[in-house]
């Protein structure tokens, strides 16, 4: 089993990050992808810490949509920061997250949308599939993939929340979608329907820890071994066993991000 999206180089794990990565081996899981935001030197240089403590960790690298208004004067220059973290982190193996976030406006849309598109042609120039975060900006959302030809770079969208419809449009231009611990959540009720409908070579599974803990430990700190509870979730749904989707999404994710 793999945790396809988390945040382990975050200061929520400084203090303990050796019982955290013990209580996932413990879980069952095989390796995760770790998110570095490319702009936080502290994370930067905590990957190595992490790496360390668990050599089977990858990275994803990249500018989030909420830091884009940095780069306000000069979007080219955000993947530029992306391209020096990549090459100071070897272990990196996605561009993300990066995408569009319209709920907070911490980054003028404009901004937002140029810097993505940027980070998108970085990672067709270095092969990376693309780790998608977008919230409140779906149309604008696809229609930059659409015309920056990201169907040829490949990827996912991290902690889906959309619906069957969304879920279909991301499907139709080749995206793998992950699931995290809100398909937990009792009024998740669309979002267990595409639990449901996408089909399992297009599926991944994900904490996004230290957020979103699925119940029954919804409210605590989050951390990569709950991803078992999401992949027995979804497995509840689809009617098959928790270890067929670890396996099956384990498989995905080895064949996206060749790890």
């Amino acid at each position: 089993m793999i945790d396809s999206h988390c945040h382990l180089a975050g200061p929520e794990f400084a203090d303990d990050l050796g019982e955290v990565i013990a209580r996932g081996r413990a879980k069952g899981l095989e390796r995760a992808l770790v998110i570095l935001a490319a702009d936080d030197q502290r994370e930067i240089d905590q990957s190595v810490a992490v790496a360390t403590a668990w050599p089977n960790v990858r990275f994803g690298v990249g500018i989030h949509p909420h830091a884009a208004g940095t780069y306000a004067a000069d979007p080219a220059a955000a993947a530029t920061t992306v391209a020096s973290a990549i090459d100071a982190q070897p272990l990196t193996r996605g561009l993300g997250e990066i995408g569009l976030d319209y709920h907070y406006d911490f980054a003028p849309h404009a901004v937002q949308q140029q810097v993505f598109r940027e980070q998108i042609r970085l990672a067709a120039t270095r092969r990376l599939p693309i780790i998608i975060h977008t919230r409140e900006a779906e149309d604008d959302t696809f229609a930059i993939l659409a015309e920056e030809h990201a169907g040829d770079v490949g990827g996912v969208f991290h902690c889906f929340t959309g619906d069957r419809a969304m879920a279909r449009r991301a499907l139709d231009i080749g995206f793998h979608l992950s699931l995290a611990g809100i398909v937990s959540f009792p009024k998740a009720v669309e979002l267990q329907e595409v639990a449901r409908m996408v089909p399992i070579d297009r599926l991944l599974i994900e904490t996004d820890s230290p957020f979103l803990a699925p119940v029954p430990h919804r409210g605590k700190r989050n951390e990569p071994a709950y991803v078992a509870r999401v992949a027995e979730v979804i497995g509840e749904l689809r009617g098959v066993p928790a270890a067929a989707i670890g396996e099956a999404t384990r498989n995905n994710f080895n064949r996206l991000f060749n790890p």
